[in-house]
């Protein structure tokens, strides 16, 4: 017999296919009356896999005795308390490294779609807006001064990147970084002070709820921009769309949001912003990759080996 699997919530489709020929899944959120659902499962699940941004409450965590592993897809874990987690002898992996380059790559053609115009001047050449004049004149972005916030794998990718372009590079994190001669600042509002350009690729959670906050964008400025492939939580929303609809910022690359995929109706509506569906790891490679991490840890643990990946 296969060895049963609850599944909180849908992942890429080839990782499921994976997962069904390896256990017997049991769809969460397919349930319709999810108490008796759990109740039927309750003494047989002692695995889970989930996404990143659905995580597993600690609720339900609790109503399943015998629970011994959480399989994340996904780096940031904000949606799991893994400490509650550790206390129930719970542990989670998730699925760092392999996505990485992807996120640097999405972050920084937010930087050159959002300064440079990208999609806007698009729009102005499928509207025949050419025929009429010229567009309007966008940003420079190489020698700019890039600031980010985070500076772990992702935010290293970034860095490395912006090099390229030839932008000075500063950053803020919990501690200072060894290893790396970029400027060091303890406090975001700062950062945000001296920089063009401020990137956001802290994880998610309640450490970093709204560290970019209404202080922090002012300070940014109405020729600074903000690009964000984190977490919604870590700005501070209403703030950022007041600023951009208010000409205090003057502009902002989104891949995430507070209530996705809800996106404030005032960002819709603005030529100076850049909005993805949070596909920073959106490829064909990385996604394969993080469900292969999912499924791998999984076989780990019922091999009785040591994870691969526990975060």
């Amino acid at each position: 017999m296969k060895p049963d699997l609850l599944l909180i919530c849908p992942l890429f489709p080839a990782t499921m296919a994976q997962l069904d020929a390896a256990y017997t899944v049991h769809r969460y959120y397919q349930a319709t009356d999810k108490d008796a659902f759990v109740a039927g499962l309750a003494e047989r699940i002692t695995a889970a896999a989930t996404a990143g941004h659905e995580g597993m409450s600690v609720a339900l965590m609790g109503k399943f005795p015998k629970l011994k592993i959480i399989s994340c897809f996904g780096v940031g874990v904000d949606g799991i308390d893994v400490p509650a987690a550790r206390k129930l002898g719970i542990a989670v992996t998730n699925t760092p490294d392999v996505l990485t380059e992807c996120v640097a790559d999405n972050a920084l053609a937010l930087v050159l779609a959002t300064m440079r115009r990208t999609v806007f001047n698009d729009k102005f050449v499928r509207a025949g807006n050419w025929l009429k004049g010229g567009a309007p004149l966008a940003d420079k972005v190489s020698g700019s001064r890039l600031g980010i916030i985070g500076l772990g794998r992702i935010g290293k990718a970034i860095a490395k990147r912006a090099e390229a372009f030839g932008m000075k590079v500063a950053y803020h994190s919990r501690n200072k970084q060894t290893g790396v001669s970029y400027d060091y600042y303890d406090k975001p509002l700062q950062l945000a002070r001296d920089v063009k350009i401020l990137v956001v690729a802290c994880p998610g959670g309640k450490e970093t709820e709204r560290i970019v906050s209404r202080e922090v964008i002012d300070a940014l400025g109405k020729d600074g921009y903000l690009i964000n492939v984190s977490r919604g939580s870590t700005v501070d929303e209403p703030a950022m769309v007041d600023a951009l609809v208010n000409g205090r910022l003057a502009g902002a690359g989104l891949d995430v949001f507070v209530a996705e995929p809800k996106v404030p109706d005032a960002l819709l509506k603005l030529d100076n912003v850049v909005l993805q569906p949070h596909v920073s790891s959106g490829t064909h490679w990385t996604r394969a990759a993080m469900g292969q991490l999912v499924v791998d840890n999984l076989a780990a643990y019922f091999a009785g080996k040591p994870l691969l990946t526990q975060v």
